[in-house]
C-alpha cells in the first residue's frame, strides 16, 4: 500500500478510486441500449398490431424497461407512496344490464363493499398531504364475481399516451437525481424539461397548474378512470366507456398560499380530514357516471379515444349517473390495510373490458409487476385487505408468504383430483374476453390521430372562470420560476403559446423570459363543466370547519346562537381565543375555548365568526393573530360573518367598496362577508345569509383590502 494512503487524505482518495470503479458508462459515449447491450433505436413507443392495435408481448424494449421501473423502490410504492384509506360500499342505482353484465351493476338492493385509497404521486410517505400533485383515487369493490379495481386520478387525462414513457415521466417529476430535491414538488428543472420536450404533457399539465392538484379534502375531490374502457353486456356488445366519480360535497380546493401554509401547520391536513369526518359520521359520498359511446361512434370525435391525454367535453356526451358510493369506516391498521392494499387495472370482472389504449395496455402489465416486488411475491392477494369475498380456486401454489394449506392436485387437465378445480360452466358466469378483430404491422408509431396536443388544453384554459386562470397563471409562474435554466423556461413558454398566446404572454412575463411572438388559442371551444365554479356541490355545509375568534368581553349570546344554527346545519365550529383554556363573556359567564388561536391558522378553515363584544373596545382588535387570521381568510375568499362591535375588526381592514353593517337591526352580505351591528342573539336573516355565503365556499371577486 502506498503510504499516503494511509494518512486520512489518503483513505479519502482510495475511497474514491473504489467508487469510481462503479460508475455507470456516460450516456453520451454512445446510443441507447438495452440492460443486454443491444441497441436501441426507438424508446417513445411501444411495439403494437398497428397504430392503434394492442400492445404485443414480445417487446422486450418495454417489458425490460417498465419491469426496471417497477422494481425502483422498496418497500414504499415508487408512485402514490403518501395515501390515506377507507372502507365503504357501492350500490347502483338501477340496472344497467343494457351495457353491462357486471353483477355489482344490476341491483339497487345489493350494497358492494369498497375500500378507496387516496394519495399523492409524487412525493414519498414522509411528505405533506397539500403539495401541487396529481391525486390517485383507486376503488376496490369486492364484488360477487371478483375484485374490480377502478384505479384512478382526480384529473381525467394523464401526461403521456403510451406505457412505455411512464418511468421516463416519473423519473423527470420526481427529485433530481443529484440532490434528491424537491421533495413532493413540481418545480424543478428536470420535469419542465421533459414536459417543454414532450408536449402530449401540456393537457395534464394545465390540471395540474390549477386548483384541482390542491385540492381543499379528499371527501370534495372528483375522481376519474381516466381511460376509455369498454362496457360488455349478456350478448357481447361492447359499448365505449369512461368513469367520473363526482363527490356529493361538490369539487372546492386550497389555494396555493393555504396550501404551502397548511404543510407546516398540519402536513396531514387531507389524512385527518378523511379520517376524523368518518369517525364523526360524516360519511363521504360520490356519484358515480359514466360517459357511454357506442361502438359504432369510436371515430366521431376529433381525437382518438384511445389517448390519455384527452377527454371527452360533456357537452357532447353527458355523464350518466349510475350509482352512488358511501366511505363509512375507517381502517384499523394503517399498514395492514392502506399500506398493503394492492390495486391493478386488469382486475376486472365479467362485463367490464379493456381498450387498445397503450397506457392502459402498459398498466396492465406494470402493477401486477409492482406488487411482486413490494408486497414479496406473488400471494398479496391473501393479505386480507386484497382477498376477494368471491371463493378462490386454482392451482396456484406456494411461493413467498403463502398463508393456505392447500391439498390434491395443482395441475390441469387431472384425474387423479377428480379434474378439480373444473373449468367454470356454460352459464354465462365465466369471464369472457370482448371478441374483436385486431390485424396490422408491427410497428414502433403512434397513430397520427394522437397527435394534437394542444386543443385540449386551450379547450381547458378556454373553460375556466377568471380567478381560475390567474391561479394557474400564478401557478406557472412560480413551478417555471424554480427551474434554473432559463432555455427550458423559455421552450416551456413556446409550448404554451401553441395552447394559448395570451396565457403564454403571462407567463413569460413572470419567469422573465421574452413575450412569444404570434400565438393564438388553439381551440375556440370551452366546456363549462371543467371549471370548479360548476361543480359547488349540493348547498350543504356539513363538515365546514367554522372559526369563532373570541376573547375576554365577547358577547356569549351572540356566539351561542350561530353555533347552534352551524351545528344543525351539520358545521363543525370552533372557539379559537389568544390563550387555550376560557374566556369570560360580557355577561361574566366563562366560555370554553377549543383551540388556542397561535397553534392553527385561518388556512385550516372554510369560514370565520367574529362575534361582538365590548363597544368601546372591539374584541381582539389589537391581537396580530387575529387580525392576521381575518386578513388571510379575507384575501382567500372564505367567507367571513361579524357582529356587533366584531365589524370593527373587518373595518379596521379597510376593504375597499365592501358594503359593512352600520345600522343596529341592519343585516348586509357583500362578496361573502355578513355584518350586522345589532348585539345580543344573531338574526334569522343574518343567519341565512351567512349560512348561504358558507354553501358558496369561496368568493374571489370581493374588493381588495388597504392593509
Amino acid at each position: 500500500m502506498d503510504p499516503a494512503d494511509r494518512s486520512p487524505e489518503g483513505s479519502a482518495a482510495r475511497k474514491q478510486r473504489q467508487r469510481e470503479r462503479f460508475h455507470a458508462d456516460d450516456p453520451s459515449a454512445g446510443p441507447l441500449t438495452t440492460d443486454q447491450g443491444v441497441e436501441v433505436d426507438h424508446t417513445d413507443d411501444s411495439l403494437a398490431a398497428g397504430e392503434r392495435g394492442p400492445t404485443l408481448m414480445e417487446d422486450f424494449h418495454f417489458r425490460e424497461k417498465l419491469t426496471r421501473f417497477d422494481h425502483e423502490r422498496i418497500p414504499e410504492r415508487v408512485v402514490h407512496a403518501r395515501g390515506a384509506g377507507a372502507y365503504g360500499y357501492f350500490e347502483p342505482y338501477e340496472s344497467c344490464a343494457e351495457f353491462t353484465r357486471a353483477a355489482f351493476l344490476q341491483d339497487p338492493a345489493v350494497r358492494t363493499p369498497v375500500f378507496v385509497r387516496f394519495s399523492t404521486v409524487q412525493g414519498p410517505k414522509g411528505s405533506a398531504d397539500t403539495v401541487r400533485d396529481v391525486r390517485g383515487f383507486a376503488t376496490k369493490f369486492y364484488t360477487s364475481e371478483g375484485n374490480y379495481d377502478l384505479v384512478g386520478n382526480n384529473f381525467p387525462v394523464f401526461f403521456i399516451q403510451d406505457g412505455i414513457k411512464f418511468p421516463d415521466f416519473v423519473h423527470a417529476v420526481k427529485p433530481e437525481p443529484h440532490n434528491d430535491m424537491p421533495t413532493g414538488a413540481s418545480a424543478h428543472d428536470t420535469l419542465w424539461d421533459f414536459v417543454s420536450l414532450q408536449p402530449e404533457t401540456l393537457h395534464a399539465i394545465m390540471w395540474l397548474m390549477s386548483d384541482r392538484a390542491i385540492p381543499r379534502s379528499y371527501r370534495m375531490m372528483q375522481g376519474f378512470g381516466v381511460h376509455t374502457f369498454r362496457f360488455v353486456n349478456a350478448d357481447g356488445k361492447g359499448t365505449f366507456v369512461k368513469f367520473h366519480w363526482t363527490p356529493k360535497l361538490g369539487a372546492h380546493s386550497l389555494v396555493w398560499d393555504e396550501a404551502q401554509e397548511c404543510q407546516g401547520r398540519n402536513p396531514d391536513f387531507n389524512r385527518g380530514d378523511l379520517w376524523n369526518a368518518i369517525e364523526a359520521g360524516e360519511y363521504p359520498e360520490w356519484e358515480l357516471g359514466v360517459q357511454l359511446v357506442p361502438e359504432e361512434d369510436e371515430f366521431a370525435f376529433d381525437f382518438d379515444l384511445l389517448d390519455a391525454t384527452k377527454l371527452i367535453p360533456e357537452e357532447q356526451v353527458p355523464v350518466r349517473p349510475i350509482g352512488r358510493m358511501v366511505l363509512d369506516r375507517n381502517p384499523e391498521n394503517f399498514f395492514a390495510e392502506t399500506e398493503q392494499v394492492a390495486f391493478h387495472t386488469a382486475n376486472v370482472v365479467p362485463g367490464i373490458d379493456f381498450t387498445n389504449d397503450p397506457l392502459l395496455q402498459a398498466r396492465n402489465f406494470s402493477y401486477l409487476d409492482t406488487q411482486l416486488i413490494r408486497l414479496g411475491g406473488p400471494n398479496f392477494s391473501q393479505l386480507p385487505v386484497n382477498r376477494p369475498v368471491a371463493p378462490v380456486r386454482n392451482n396456484q401454489r406456494d411461493g413467498y408468504h403463502q398463508s393456505a394449506i392447500h391439498r390434491g392436485t395443482n395441475y390441469s387437465p387431472n384425474s387423479l383430483g377428480g379434474g378439480c378445480p373444473a373449468h367454470a360452466g356454460v352459464d354465462g358466469k365465466a369471464f369472457t374476453h370482448y371478441t374483436e378483430r385486431v390485424d396490422g404491422h408491427k410497428i414502433r408509431r403512434r397513430s397520427p390521430s394522437f397527435q394534437d396536443h394542444y386543443s385540449q388544453p386551450a379547450l381547458f384554459w378556454n373553460s375556466m372562470a377568471d380567478w381560475e386562470k390567474q391561479h394557474i397563471v400564478e401557478a406557472f409562474r412560480f413551478e417555471l420560476g424554480k427551474v434554473d435554466a432559463r432555455a427550458v423556461r423559455a421552450r416551456t413558454v413556446e409550448q404554451l403559446a401553441k395552447v394559448d398566446g395570451a396565457l403564454a404572454a403571462q407567463v413569460a412575463r413572470g419567469v422573465g423570459v421574452p413575450e412569444p411572438t404570434g400565438g393564438e388559442t388553439a381551440s375556440k371551444l370551452s366546456s363549462p363543466a371543467l371549471s370548479l365554479e360548476a361543480l359547488r356541490g349540493d348547498g350543504s355545509i356539513r363538515t365546514r370547519q367554522i372559526a369563532v375568534l373570541v376573547t375576554d368581553g365577547i358577547d356569549a349570546e351572540q356566539v351561542t346562537s350561530v353555533r347552534e344554527r352551524l351545528a344543525a346545519e351539520g358545521a363543525i365550529v370552533e372557539a379559537l381565543a389568544p390563550v387555550d383554556g376560557e374566556v369570560r363573556g360580557a355577561d361574566g359567564e366563562l366560555y370554553t375555548v377549543d383551540r388556542a388561536l397561535p397553534t392553527v391558522a385561518s388556512v385550516l378553515y372554510d369560514a370565520v365568526l367574529l362575534p361582538g363584544g365590548p363597544v368601546d373596545t372591539p374584541p381582539t382588535a389589537a391581537d396580530q393573530d387575529a387580525m392576521r387570521f381575518v386578513r388571510d381568510a379575507y384575501r382567500h375568499g372564505k367567507p367571513i360573518g361579524a357582529l356587533g362591535s366584531g365589524v370593527g375588526i373587518l373595518s379596521s381592514l379597510e376593504p375597499e367598496g365592501l358594503r359593512l353593517s352600520k345600522e343596529f337591526h341592519r343585516v348586509e352580505a357583500d362578496h361573502g362577508v355578513v355584518t350586522e351591528t345589532s348585539p345580543g342573539p344573531a338574526g334569522e336573516e343574518f343567519l341565512d345569509a351567512f349560512v348561504a355565503a358558507i354553501a358558496a365556499h369561496r368568493h374571489w371577486d370581493r374588493p381588495p383590502t388597504r392593509h
